[in-house]
């Protein structure tokens, strides 16, 4: 598995002690956090709680904490867990069955894309994407969003490498053909 060295030697340093590094890491990851948490609940406090309650975890639990980890992947992988353990208690207090839920929003992809055929394909590409399971959501984002790895996909989401890879495959194929039998669908109409 690969590291940012950068990632590691703040991550050591902030296990040894410094006590600015904990203040940099915060820094380096806080909106990447956010971004990602709401993708799990549009509830923006609950996010900022979570990112909060992370970060004091890790301050009061670094003496404990393995020098050896990706720190992307080990804060994307806590604060999911932080998030989907408070919905999780919410769906039980009101009688809910609870599945980890997956958002997309094309505000992001918006921002990025300007013109006006680009944004309407987006927005047929949106609609496909939200036929999709929410775990094959979760692993498209993570690969192309966040821009994580495989192997870092895998942890975040706690499956092996092998069902990492197929979530994407699979995902992306369901994409493709369906934009494919759209697109041919629009020409014959």
């Amino acid at each position: 598995m690969m590291f940012k060295d950068s990632d590691r030697n703040l991550w050591t340093s902030f296990i040894d002690g410094d006590a600015n590094a904990l203040n940099l890491l915060y820094k380096q990851f806080a909106d990447a956090l956010y971004a990602f948490g709401l993708r799990f609940t549009e509830d923006t406090e609950l996010v900022k709680d979570g990112i909060q309650d992370l970060f004091v975890d890790l301050f009061k639990y670094r003496k404990t904490l393995a020098p050896e980890v990706n720190v992307k992947s080990y804060l994307f992988t806590s604060l999911k867990r932080k998030i989907c353990l408070v919905l999780k208690k919410k769906a039980a207090e009101a009688n809910h069955s609870f599945e980890v839920p997956f958002l997309l929003s094309s505000s992001i992809e918006e921002q990025i894309i300007s013109d006006e055929q680009q944004s309407e394909l987006l927005l047929k590409l949106n609609k496909q994407l939200e036929l999709l399971p929410s775990r094959q959501k979760e692993a498209l984002y993570l690969r192309f969003n966040a821009e994580l790895d495989y192997e870092e996909i895998a942890v975040v989401m706690n499956v092996s490498l092998e069902t990492c890879r197929t979530l994407v495959y699979r995902g992306v194929k369901q994409l493709r053909e369906r934009m494919v039998v759209n697109h041919l669908y629009k020409i014959l109409a």
